[in-house]
């Protein structure tokens, strides 16, 4: 099993206390999302490896130690400001924390996310390209792979219409992209994939993988049969299948894009729910909770 720390929420920026105590107890309930009452109880014995996906890893790293699986980092680094992400903390300390972690697990296990693309008259083409060259720099010798998405017409994204005030991508912008985006990673000896996406950009010099593919997995557990990832509902994904413990509506970066979050009021509510002590991310176990055992 492969755990994914979170696609739902950034579990490791605001929530790795919780985590660790999950860890060192040895176990963590998942509450089922459509069925309420539904519990799946993983254990870590069975977890193969940790996937931990966030905007700031800091909080976790205290904690690495600790942990006696793999361990994969997926970091999302992007070029927007407070507009757009309220409450990323600033990206120098990120970019600080990503190198310390490449030398902590090793660069082939840490992953960048310039993830999601979005064009605006602020955020146009040029921006995104001069912003991704000074990326690749600082983290050139740290990373060797970067991966990119394009925004998606999510919920929360059309609430913030006015804010990200999108401009729709033309043949050309996808054509510059792909080819600066190629060029620039090339020359920091780095990689550059799509996540996710029907336009690829392998004719411009992206590479075709995926987030967690089979090669990864089975350096990372051994195993050579794997299902795909369908509970992300992209058609266009071919990962490896994660089991992912976070809730939706709980991240507090509040970004204008953002896929799982779609209420912030709830975001408040949940957030002053959350019992680091808990085996649930969100509130606690109730009486007449069914809980049965996740082993794949």
């Amino acid at each position: 099993m492969f755990l994914n720390v979170s696609g739902r929420t950034d579990i490791v920026a605001f929530y790795s206390e919780w985590f660790i105590n999950r860890y060192r107890k040895g176990f963590v309930d998942v509450r089922n999302p459509f069925y309420e009452n539904q519990v799946s109880r993983i254990y870590f014995k069975s977890v193969d490896a940790i996937i931990f996906c966030t905007k700031n890893p800091i909080p976790m790293i205290k904690y690495l130690s600790e942990i006696k699986k793999p361990i994969i980092f997926q970091v999302t680094i992007t070029p927007y400001k407070k507009d757009i992400e309220p409450n990323v903390i600033s990206k120098k300390e990120i970019i600080e924390s990503v190198k310390k972690i490449s030398n902590n697990i090793g660069m082939d296990n840490i992953y960048i996310r310039y993830d999601p693309i979005f064009l605006s008259p602020k955020y146009n083409i040029n921006y995104h390209i001069k912003a991704f060259n000074r990326l690749c720099s600082l983290l050139s010798g740290y990373v060797k792979k970067i991966i990119v998405s394009f925004i998606d017409d999510y919920k929360n994204v059309q609430v913030n219409s006015k804010i990200l005030n999108i401009k729709s991508f033309t043949e050309d912008d996808y054509i510059k992209i792909g080819q600066n985006f190629s060029k620039i990673a090339k020359k920091y000896n780095m990689t550059v994939q799509t996540c996710s996406e029907e336009i690829r950009l392998l004719e411009y010099g992206f590479i075709k993988d995926d987030c967690l593919s089979r090669n990864l997995a089975f350096k990372l557990s051994g195993k050579t049969k794997f299902k795909t990832w369908r509970g992300r509902n992209n058609k266009n994904c071919n990962c490896v299948e994660m089991v992912d413990i976070g809730v939706y509506n709980t991240c507090k970066h509040y970004c204008k894009y953002c896929y799982a979050n779609f209420n912030e009021k709830e975001v408040d509510n949940n957030y002053k729910r959350h019992n680091k002590e808990s085996s649930l991310l969100i509130g606690n176990l109730k009486e007449n909770d069914i809980i049965k055992e996740r082993k794949e």
